[in-house]
């Protein structure tokens, strides 16, 4: 049994009992206020034939073994093995002299990442494992593991890895030392991503460190998404626990439409069993997601064509400084269709939201990056203060704000009265920002999620039938744009995107939420 817990972690405990060489090795318990003595096969016959030949046996206190003979049986090698066993004089020398690995009942995690050399591995993965290290949130045998096709030793990773690691900012008095603890139990194989020998060897590594413990492995797959199955099944039939869990962390992308997801998932199933898939969307770790739930995808309307908007953004010029395009890539094709903005109206066909239109958008070279959802709230019938707000429907809307990132915050926009004699109107923030309400470092999302993966929470990984339910949305819409080889709308990189997304919320009498300033 290993276990592990502190202030800042939830409780971690993995018990696990297994049998070996055809089932032969078992486990007894004399009594539950006792310790646990775990005996071999050949000691479990020989207390049969004690209690045969009307033997007693008793466990003292301290874990000693006594017994009192009723007959006199001849002397006999097999009857020397039973008296030393039966004579042992404390737990510790029965498993001795039995030959039991006291190892045994231990558990360890090997996490392997594979892709090592990537740079996600070095920017979030590493840094969130020792983070986690750092806050006593792993459990107490352990070993890390680099796996990918660069040629690198051990100290060669180590060195990579700690160009990378950082400490909380509460607790940099002992970060040198932790990180020096941590830097030693992180290791490098180099290998093929399709290669089953490499895992192999691979496999024989971690056994080593494992050193007869229960081996629990968590594989990382840093890798694109192409190469996600040769290293699944690698991974599964070479290197898989023995007597543990196995478990297979997979990034987005998860397809590029229903076709292609649920050919990729039943790949892995092929491999795997869904509760050993855990598909991880770094957003859903972020600390104000987890105050989130709506399980609506199947409540969702189809998407309709006329409530998208997509764009592309091309080349600017700002303070004599120009931007690229899209299409100045190298690597993208100058006739690229390609869209690096959307934005869609959704709706929610049940009882609580209908009639609400959901606006979301998302680019790439937009003006700031940041990710919010935004509550409008409609405007009441006969407002009293109709006259003193005017045409700004920006001020004359009361918003729910919830920030992602960056600066967690959620806050509600109101209208309040300008304390004086005259009828003046200001907004103000009743505001919860967690940087200023929590001294504590909030964790990365990466963090959240491995920690969740090693202890096989699964509330904020997806399913393969919530994936199925998202593709079922957007798989239509994406068909009917490439068939139609619908234009992207061009907007300048560094703007707030595409005209025709302003148009959209018109449409539905709401304002993105960019356009105000907020505190």
């Amino acid at each position: 049994m290993a276990s592990f817990s502190s202030t800042h972690c939830r409780s971690y405990s993995y018990s696990h009992s297994s049998s070996t060489n055809g089932g032969q090795n078992q486990r007894f318990a004399f009594s539950s206020s006792f310790p646990r003595l775990p005996v071999p096969a050949k000691a479990k016959v020989l207390l049969q034939s004690q209690r045969n030949s009307h033997q007693n046996v008793v466990l003292m206190q301290d874990g000693a073994v006594a017994t009192k003979a009723n007959a006199v049986e001849k002397e006999t090698p097999l009857k020397k093995l039973k008296d030393e066993l039966l004579s042992a004089t404390s737990s510790d020398e029965w498993d001795e002299k039995a030959g039991f690995d006291i190892n045994e009942n231990e558990s360890t995690v090997s996490i392997t990442v594979v892709g090592a050399s990537g740079d996600l591995a070095k920017k979030k993965i590493f840094p969130a494992l020792f983070a986690l290290y750092y806050e006593d949130c792993l459990p107490k045998h352990f070993t890390i593991y680099g796996y990918a096709r660069s040629k690198m030793t051990d100290a060669e990773l180590r060195n990579m890895v700690s160009k990378t690691l950082t400490c909380r900012i509460d607790k940099r008095e002992n970060c040198g030392e932790k990180m020096d603890q941590f830097l030693k139990r992180c290791f490098y194989h180099s290998g093929q991503y399709d290669s089953e020998e490499n895992f192999s060897q691979l496999d024989k590594k971690l056994m080593e460190h494992e050193d007869g413990r229960v081996s629990n492995r968590l594989f990382y797959l840093s890798i694109p998404p192409n190469i996600f199955i040769d290293a699944v099944k690698c991974a599964s039939l070479s290197a898989s626990s023995g007597n543990g869990w196995t478990r297979v962390i997979v990034e987005k992308p998860f397809g590029r439409d229903s076709e292609s997801s649920a050919a990729l998932t039943k790949a892995l199933k092929h491999y795997l069993d869904e509760d050993q898939i855990f598909r991880i969307d770094h957003y859903l770790g972020k600390e104000l997601v987890e105050n989130l739930s709506v399980k609506v995808l199947r409540s969702m309307r189809p998407l309709q064509l006329e409530d998208v908007v997509i764009g592309q953004y091309k080349s600017h010029t700002k303070g004599g400084v120009t931007y690229p395009a899209y299409t100045d890539d190298k690597t993208v094709p100058k006739d690229s269709l390609t869209p690096t903005f959307a934005a869609a109206a959704l709706f929610i066909d049940n009882a609580r939201w209908d009639g609400v239109p959901f606006l979301m958008k998302a680019g790439k070279a937009l003006h700031n990056k940041r990710a919010e959802i935004r509550v409008q709230f409609r405007h009441v019938p006969g407002h009293l203060y109709n006259r003193n707000f005017g045409t700004d429907i920006d001020r004359a809307t009361n918003e729910l704000v919830i920030r992602v990132q960056p600066d967690e915050a959620i806050y509600l926009k109101i209208n309040n009265k300008v304390p004086g004699l005259g009828m003046r109107l200001d907004r103000s923030n009743l505001n919860l920002h967690y940087a200023a309400r929590y001294s504590k470092e909030i964790p990365d999302a990466y963090e959240r999620l491995l920690l969740d993966a090693i202890e096989g929470e699964r509330r904020l990984f997806i399913r393969s039938d919530e994936l199925d339910a998202a593709w079922s949305l957007f798989t239509p819409v994406l068909k009917e744009l490439e068939e139609k080889k619908i234009i992207p709308e061009y907007y300048p990189y560094g703007s707030r995107g595409p005209v025709g997304a302003h148009y959209l919320a018109a449409k539905y009498n709401v304002r993105w939420g960019d356009l105000g300033v907020d505190q």
